[in-house]
């Protein structure tokens, strides 16, 4: 009985019963009889987690918005693993690795090369959107098992990424580190960030979700019914998932990491992962200065793209802020912390250095401008640098105001407010570092309306 019940757990992910299938030397790709399973989804979770950096979409010369970064991933994944893919278009149509409109274009073995692969995966990211992604993915249960690299979030219908690391040692702001891209579509460095989302609405199914598995049944490809995945659950939506946690993000990061840590432990170990991302950030600025200091690398160019840090100085943002609130929270012995932090010293160019605890007291005025000065890279022109950045963050409150005001006015507020906290920040640093006139703009938004 129980082997019996086992083959027809499996039969949903398997052709129909007597039903067999000719794939055509046509199509995209052939899957044979390759099909999704949990061991493949774990596989798919390792290669993401191995694979997808910042600069991915750049290397390969892939345009893309926020929306395309999971189909992209997903897609380009099944392609090297010979797995089924599929994606309802915005005019509800599926297409997927069968389809034969490309036929007329070579393939080869590796996917980057494929010519036929790599043209259908523009036209389907040219169809899709975050409208199509509930038709796409099923909603899932919060835990370990269920949440990992891969993993997407989309946000009703605005904005999506891609979970890029689990981490679940304390080390890190959230336990789930996201990578995301901005819109319009274009060939981007992606932007690693905590995980940050308001609650997830049932009438669209957003929040934390999966792809959903294409079956071959009846002579075509479709989807296997949402409710039948392994890790289906609505329990995201539910009123006490909520309880005792101040927001959705908190009460996801408890699910997956329910740890208590020591507050001096957990302090090191986010500093440890602050110093590991400011060393990294060494080579990628000076590579920058050499590349654009003589007037190149306009803003919003390809090497302005390639040379410029600000998702990178994002994360380092925010890990100081986490920093900061584990600081101040514990009532850590301050002298004990300054030490420490002015043990760990950050070379940024031949013959000068600075310490942790210098970049603690003025990370946010680091430049994310290839052009400008390794001083200034790294917020030691502090009055410069925080005028500039309150022209960034009034540019991105613009940005979020008129593309998402209309259409979402939700999420406008809640990613308004976050720009508002850094604006609010940035005037207090202004007036504590008794920068000269003119003062910059005060927050302002609109939020509500």
């Amino acid at each position: 009985m129980k082997a019996l019940l086992i083959i027809l757990l499996l039969l949903p992910a398997l052709p129909a019963f007597g039903e067999s299938f000719k794939e055509s030397p046509l199509q995209v790709w052939k899957v044979e009889e390759q099909r999704w399973t949990n061991e493949e989804e774990l596989n798919f979770a390792g290669w993401v987690e191995e694979n997808i950096a910042e600069d991915f979409f750049i290397r390969h010369k892939i345009p893309v918005d926020c929306a395309d970064v999971p189909y992209a991933i997903r897609w380009i994944y099944a392609r090297i693993a010979g797995l089924p893919a599929g994606a309802t278009t915005k005019n509800d149509k599926l297409i997927g690795h069968w389809s034969t409109d490309w036929n007329h274009l070579s393939t080869h073995a590796e996917w980057h090369k494929d010519l036929r692969f790599r043209k259908a995966l523009l036209h389907m990211l040219s169809e899709t959107t975050t409208r199509t992604l509930p038709l796409d993915t099923y909603p899932i249960r919060i835990d370990q098992e269920s949440v990992a690299p891969g993993t997407m979030f989309f946000v009703t219908e605005s904005h999506s990424g891609v979970i890029g690391h689990v981490i679940l040692d304390g080390s890190s702001g959230h336990p789930l580190q996201t990578w995301e891209a901005t819109s319009p579509a274009k060939i981007q460095k992606l932007s690693g960030r905590d995980f940050m989302t308001p609650r997830p609405e049932s009438t669209v199914y957003s929040g934390l979700v999966k792809f959903r598995w294409p079956i071959f049944k009846n002579g075509k490809w479709e989807y296997l019914p949402v409710a039948e995945h392994p890790f289906y659950s609505l329990e995201q939506y539910a009123s006490d998932f909520y309880e005792g946690y101040a927001d959705f993000v908190e009460a996801v990061a408890k699910r997956m990491d329910p740890a208590d840590y020591d507050p001096w432990e957990k302090m090191e170990r986010v500093l440890n992962t602050t110093t590991r991302y400011l060393m990294d950030r060494v080579p990628v600025v000076e590579a920058g200065y050499r590349r654009c200091r003589r007037g190149g690398c306009r803003e919003e160019s390809p090497l302005w793209e390639i040379h410029s840090t600000p998702g990178r100085d994002g994360r380092i943002v925010l890990l100081m802020d986490h920093l900061r609130r584990i600081i101040e929270s514990n009532h850590l012995d301050l002298e004990r912390v300054r030490e420490t932090m002015e043990a760990i010293s950050i070379p940024i160019q031949k013959g000068q250095s600075v310490t942790f605890h210098h970049l603690f007291q003025n990370h946010l005025w680091l430049s994310p401008h290839p052009r400008d000065s390794i001083e200034a890279r790294w917020g030691l022109r502090k009055c410069e640098m925080i005028f500039s950045q309150v022209r960034t963050t009034q540019s991105a409150i613009s940005f979020i105001e008129k593309n998402y005001r209309r259409k979402d006015p939700k999420y406008a507020d809640f990613a308004t407010r976050q720009q508002q906290e850094i604006l609010r920040r940035l005037n207090e640093e202004w007036v504590r570092s008794d920068c000269k006139e003119p003062a910059p703009p005060s927050p302002k938004g609109k939020m509500g309306r």
